[in-house]
């Protein structure tokens, strides 16, 4: 695969890739921690106890509604975003203007008194994050040289345990003030953003003519016609929808279907399990990465950490207890970590087209926001028929299928 052109500055491509990516590696983990942070801190805390707040009786369903609304519009924002950034040459605006746009988002939402507004506001909140998130995404396949892609997804992917224990953290010791919350997680991204641009600065790239809206449809369906691109985006989908209709609803979980110890609230259960996860996530992000880039492995690590999402999903079933949940999230943070580190390498060495990179990431992460679009929906509707017990097992069943997706994919080991 070609690579893009050359950006100098912190991280651009030379000989010596571990020199010129050192500088690039901290600000993508900053840059991907504080959107983690929000995106955990918020879909995992605050959004469902404002949910609760407004109509506990219904709150599973609400919930569904709200998460389910919010994540179509991330599944259009994406790829738009994508392709807006490609299209003007530049990165750092859209990271820099969509995490300060998040501050107002945020504010917004935690000013709002009814479940539709609650939808409204998330749904703007979710537009201005992914306009943050599809340039971020970009800067890997733009200035990581391919024998450092499992080091810089690595860092990436250290983001998310990281992210997520300093998100619920904040969300839980928030619980009774969430609107305190969700402005702190806002300006948490927009200082990230400032950071980001601020130290890896970038030469603008050949920027794109406009091309017809209905060309750029045709484009975004035409990259998933790629044999490996397209598994590589069955892989992730499938991995990412069993993940979201548990991890989604670990609020209520814990609430509703698992015996607590005495005096332990759900909030700081959430707060428990977040770090426990966090861990292990953290360990097999870097190992998963690092031995993927010397052993120059991608799918086995990818297929095995998959199958090992769906086991760890299995234990709530065996226990529904809290030792089973601590054990739960263990060995699913380690399943997990692995995976979005590695998948990630692997998905930066299938992109058709280097001077595409950010509209095909942003197809590919339909593949992340799309499942969220529809785990809400499915969450509820398997609650309400039978519990919460099915809902672990039919994503374990999903989390098998997506290590399964990996095989046939023929360019990278």
């Amino acid at each position: 695969m070609a690579l893009s052109p050359t950006h100098p500055g912190v991280g651009a491509p030379s000989a010596d890739g571990r020199r010129t990516t050192r500088g690039l590696l901290p600000l993508l983990f900053t840059g991907n921690t504080a959107m983690y942070a929000l995106y955990l801190g918020v879909g995992g805390v605050l959004l469902p106890l404002q949910v609760e707040q407004l109509d506990a009786a219904h709150k599973v369903a609400n919930l569904g509604l709200v998460s389910g609304v919010a994540a179509i519009f991330a599944t259009f924002f994406n790829p738009l975003a994508g392709a807006l950034s490609d299209r003007s040459g530049r990165r750092n605006p859209w990271i820099l203007g969509g995490g300060l746009a998040t501050v107002a988002a945020m504010a917004l939402l935690g000013s709002v008194d009814t479940v539709l507004l609650v939808a409204i506001a998330w749904c703007l909140g979710q537009a201005v994050m992914n306009f943050y998130q599809s340039a971020l995404t970009s800067v890997v396949p733009d200035r990581v040289p391919l024998g450092r892609r499992g080091a810089a997804s690595a860092a990436v992917g250290l983001g998310l345990p990281v992210g997520s224990t300093v998100g619920v953290l904040v969300a839980s010791a928030c619980s009774d003030h969430y609107r305190t919350g969700y402005l702190v997680l806002g300006v948490l991204v927009a200082l990230a953003a400032v950071l980001f641009t601020s130290a890896a600065r970038e030469q603008r790239m050949p920027a794109k003519s406009p091309t017809p809206l209905r060309e750029q449809a045709a484009a975004f369906l035409g990259v998933l016609r790629e044999h490996d691109f397209r598994w590589a985006f069955i892989g992730r989908w499938l991995l990412v929808l069993g993940y979201f209709a548990v991890v989604g609803y670990q609020l209520y979980i814990l609430q509703d279907h698992i015996a607590l110890p005495a005096g332990l609230e759900p909030t700081e259960a959430v707060a428990v399990l977040t770090p426990v996860s966090a861990v292990t996530m953290a360990l097999s992000t870097v190992v998963g990465g690092v031995l993927s880039d010397r052993l120059d492995r991608r799918k086995l690590f990818v297929g095995v950490s998959a199958a090992l999402s769906g086991v760890a999903l299995l234990i709530s079933v065996v226990s529904p207890t809290w030792p089973g949940m601590l054990v739960f999230a263990a060995v699913n943070g380690l399943a997990f970590g692995c995976f979005m580190a590695v998948d990630t390498a692997l998905v930066t060495m299938v992109l058709p087209k280097a001077e595409d990179a950010a509209r095909d990431m942003g197809v590919l992460n339909i593949a992340n926001a799309g499942p969220q679009i529809l785990a809400p929906f499915v969450a509820s509707a398997v609650v309400g028929l039978g519990g919460y017990t099915p809902l672990f097992v039919l994503g374990a069943l999903l989390s098998v299928l997506g290590a399964l997706a990996v095989r046939p994919i023929r360019s990278v080991r």
